[in-house]
């Protein structure tokens, strides 16, 4: 018997691993699918093994994948892994995807933070000192193993093992400009990837409407009863 298809769903900044489960249809359409969906919960900590802290990347790439495999005896082949996230999620799904992917099938980001500059956009911020915990000089972000950037150029190596990427955001939100960016990034690198922006802000009906989506396309076909 093939082994079920595994989601990993990434949370936002302000979130935990359940707010997928309260505020979407994530349930609805992976029983419709035969999806098994990993939700896990890493605080505010941008999917990153912090430099005073704990160690996040590693637990959502390492550690999680290990336990699944041990505990439920649930190990996919790359070609049933899934990842996708929504705003920090988003971020993480495309770092997981960009820099490991070998590991996966499809990736999705809706209203990733898919560039960090605007961690420094706003001056005297009280939440960059909070970040600075995270990911250490806010000043050394660009050009670091922190920036999207820098995992597209990586991955445009190695086109051939790229997982098929796909980039939500919504034309009425803050983090429109730079998903712009990111998918111009894309396209100046030959990064193959589907990238959709329509009316929509920030919020939980974006991304409800877009994880099905996004499973739509990369999901054949419903599973049968």
């Amino acid at each position: 018997m093939r082994e079920r298809k595994l989601l990993y769903l990434l949370h936002g900044l302000s979130e935990n691993g359940g707010a997928w489960q309260r505020y979407t249809s994530i349930e609805t359409i992976a029983n419709e699918y035969g999806l098994v969906v990993a939700m896990p919960s890493v605080g505010r900590s941008f999917y990153t093994d912090q430099p005073n802290g704990q160690r996040y990347f590693t637990y959502l790439t390492e550690e999680l994948p290990a336990y699944l495999q041990d505990v439920f005896g649930l190990a996919p082949a790359p070609e049933d892994t899934l990842i996708a996230g929504a705003s920090m999620g988003g971020y993480g799904a495309l770092k997981a995807a960009l820099n490991y992917p070998e590991r996966f099938a499809a990736a999705a980001s809706f209203s990733g933070a898919v560039s960090l500059e605007i961690l420094r956009a706003i001056p005297n911020d009280p939440r960059q000192t909070e970040f600075a915990y995270i990911f250490g000089d806010l000043d050394q972000l660009s050009g670091s193993k922190h920036d999207p950037v820098v995992w597209l150029q990586e991955a445009a190596k190695r086109p051939a093992e790229l997982p098929t990427l796909y980039i939500a955001c919504g034309r009425q939100e803050d983090l429109y400009p730079v998903n712009q960016m990111f998918h111009t990034a894309c396209q100046q690198l030959g990064i193959t990837h589907e990238y959709v922006e329509e009316d929509g802000e920030h919020d939980w009906h974006f991304w409800d409407r877009h994880v099905k989506r996004f499973l739509r396309t990369v999901l054949s076909e419903p599973a049968q009863s």
